[in-house]
């Protein structure tokens, strides 16, 4: 929240490295805010074709317009049981996660030029800096790093 009004951060999460691949932040809760997420997605990832995305199911994601922009992308839409957010378990952890980092006790920032500033910083630092369990105690870049420089056939590992 700033300054009276919230602001909603649509995320798209790599699940293999862990990484954020695109994110949005609006005022509202509109599909053209997962849409953008998306969009931001393909501009770093380039090609999604065949990728799929899992999502709940809120209205933005339910939506023609996110449907028809998976669709043009190549992606295959996935989405968990309805009620259960144990299905979306890592979107929840990285929603709880950054809310926690970010605010840092707060109830908001002072403003929405700060609020935009602390989220873009934390969101870079959780990409090259912060590390994962899961990730063998890498940052989600340094993972992705990791895995191009691996032999991925057993003629190259030979």
């Amino acid at each position: 929240m700033t300054g009276g009004k919230f602001r909603c951060l649509a995320t798209v999460i790599d699940l293999c490295s862990r990484r954020l691949a695109g994110w949005a932040i609006a005022n509202h809760r509109r599909a053209d805010l997962v849409v953008d997420a998306l969009k931001a997605t393909q501009r770093t990832r380039g090609s999604l074709n065949g990728a799929v995305m899992h999502t709940d199911h809120v209205a933005q994601y339910c939506s023609r317009a996110f449907a028809e922009a998976c669709r043009s992308a190549g992606v295959t839409q996935s989405m968990s049981a309805v009620g259960s957010s144990a299905d979306n378990a890592l979107a929840e952890s990285f929603n709880a996660t950054c809310n926690r980092e970010t605010l840092q006790g707060r109830r908001a920032w002072n403003g929405e030029h700060a609020a935009r500033l602390d989220i873009f910083r934390w969101l870079r630092r959780y990409n090259t800096v912060r590390r994962h369990s899961r990730l063998g105690h890498r940052s989600p870049i340094a993972y992705e790093q990791a895995l191009r420089t691996t032999s991925t056939t057993l003629a190259e590992a030979a």
